[in-house]
């Protein structure tokens, strides 16, 4: 005997095939929505609240009943495995822009909102690290949904170990390592001390931190996604610096349990689409999760031209067990840059970004993506680096050049410049001089660098006489931003939080996930569904 078929009857909303009914059922998504037709082949509408009954026994009541969704919550969006294993209400994080851009004020705010977010230590001396670490322990009392950033220094190696024996001993719950392109002794040091066999039956391994890595290459993620190499783990039992036992458990688990995927990212990129590089990724991270037996879920996350709810929402149809923002984040109340660079970045638009060489890695022609428009550093640094790679010298350059350079970029000469960046050095890793007094070359990069170190915090502290020079990190999702927030109350920077951010593009991208569940059931969704405006929520 034939089931009856269901139908849906209307209570005080009547059902709405008009496509400003659609628009405010799909706005509605934390609701169940039933897909209704008055008749075959008509086009589809939407019924909220209501009943459902049979047809059978008379008169069919009510409209035809093609499909119901339930409720949706931006909480929802991504791996609930990420909200069990950290401590979290929502699938997102505030990365950790460079020299303290992402604060200890952002950090506080996204953990006690139920998000995450890493401080941004990357060009930091180690006690301004010290000292954020303290607070940020102090003001998070019992809470483990925070971080800091390891990046990889290959010029300054001995700082790289400094720092991951600083969040270690000062116990840091999560560490974002970024800018890897092979493993280090600090990296790998950072995720297996303090590993434990848990009690009972299962033999579980405890971490005492999580790694998040930040990748945009395969053949990096495999590296994060693989336990970790025994020659590394044999050199750091032989120097103390883990026990014979966390090495033998470190075999049994990946470096990372968390691998987010960076695509066309402001700082440190390779302009990867994310929508390439994700799919990649996961389909490795499937392979090596067979390969090596784990039990517990390894989470790929994305990061990288999020900068509206159709982007974000994009990153989680695509997989996305979490989603991570940079560039946006320095236009919010907290992020430590001046209104000036923030007025700068509040004005860009997808285009206005460039590559410049990369502070940290300049000897290694690593470049990272900022803002061009309104500065003009993009193309300094590179005349800089052009001037590097053509000389062996500070004195082999040409009077011409050494003119230019002088007077339009360092505004200074070479002679004074090497005297303040050799006080630098001092101060912060002596071994550098020595070697810069030995080493012509070597000279000229760390005078050359130190414009490109500078110019970042002229954007920090606002230095109103090197406006032309800021350095802001910054790729295309700054003007997805300043689009979606025209002429909404996220356009005043006063009501510009990090928090408000997040909530914002989460509920934005639930709104783009119905309306295209609906769209795929047949129901003629409108164009405006798919792009919510910013509010103030709570």
């Amino acid at each position: 005997m034939a089931t009856p078929a269901l139908r849906w009857v209307p209570a005080e909303r009547a059902a709405d095939f008009s496509p400003a009914g659609i628009a405010e059922g799909v706005r509605r998504f934390r609701e169940p929505v039933h897909i209704v037709r008055a008749r075959p082949g008509h086009e589809p509408g939407l019924g909220l609240g209501g009943r459902l009954t049979t047809a059978a026994g008379g008169a069919e009541p009510g409209y035809e009943l093609l499909g119901t969704l339930p409720a949706l919550y931006p909480e929802w969006l991504g791996d609930r495995s990420f909200h069990r294993t950290h401590g979290v209400r929502f699938p997102y994080v505030a990365g950790e822009m460079a020299n303290g851009i992402a604060t200890v004020a952002s950090v506080v705010a996204m953990a006690r909102a139920g998000m995450l977010g890493f401080f941004g230590a990357a060009g930091l001396a180690l006690p301004a690290v010290e000292r954020a670490v303290a607070e940020l322990r102090r003001s998070l009392p019992g809470r483990d949904n925070w971080g800091v950033n390891l990046i990889h220094s290959p010029a300054e190696p001995g700082h790289e170990e400094r720092l991951a024996d600083l969040l270690i001993r000062a116990a840091v719950p999560k560490v974002s390592a970024s800018a890897y392109m092979e493993l280090t002794p600090a990296v790998v040091r950072c995720a297996v001390a303090g590993l434990r066999a848990e009690a009972g039956a299962d033999g579980g391994i405890a971490r005492a931190r999580h790694l998040f890595a930040k990748v945009s290459r395969p053949e990096v993620a495999a590296r994060f996604l693989a336990p970790a190499p025994p020659e590394i783990l044999r050199g750091l039992v032989e120097r103390g610096q883990i026990t014979p036992d966390e090495s033998a458990l470190a075999a049994r688990v990946p470096v990372a349990e968390d691998v987010t995927v960076e695509a066309d990212s402001g700082g440190h990129t390779d302009n990867r689409p994310l929508a390439v590089v994700l799919p990649a990724i996961r389909a490795l991270r499937d392979e090596l999760v067979r390969r090596n037996g784990y039990s517990r879920p390894i989470r790929v996350g994305a990061a990288g031209g999020l900068g509206d709810p159709a982007g974000v929402a994009a990153a989680f149809a695509a997989g996305a067990a979490y989603v991570v923002t940079g560039t946006i984040n320095q236009l919010a109340r907290e992020a430590g840059l001046s209104d000036a660079a923030k007025g700068l970045l509040a004005q860009a638009d997808l285009a206005d970004v460039a590559m410049a060489p990369a502070a940290d890695m300049f000897e290694y022609g690593i470049k990272v993506q900022v803002l061009r428009r309104g500065t003009l550093f993009a193309a300094r640094a590179s005349q800089l680096y052009e001037t590097y790679l053509a000389h062996r010298s500070l004195a082999d350059i040409p009077e011409a050049t050494r003119e230019r350079l002088e007077k339009d970029v360092l505004r200074s000469t070479f002679d004074d410049c090497w005297k303040q960046t050799r006080l630098f050095w001092l101060d912060r890793d002596p071994r550098e001089v020595d070697r810069a007094e030995r080493d012509p070359r070597h000279r000229m990069a760390l005078v050359f660098r130190s414009y490109l170190g500078l110019s970042s915090r002229w954007a920090i502290t606002g230095e109103p006489a090197r406006l032309a020079d800021y350095q802001i990190w910054c790729g295309p999702a700054i003007g997805a931003f300043n689009r979606w927030a025209a002429d909404s109350p996220l356009a005043e920077p006063a009501r510009r939080t990090v928090v408000q951010i997040a909530l914002n593009l989460l509920e934005g991208a639930a709104v783009v996930t119905r309306a295209h569940q609906l769209r795929s059931y047949g129901v003629p969704v409108p164009g405006e569904a798919f792009a919510p405006r910013p509010r103030l929520l709570s």
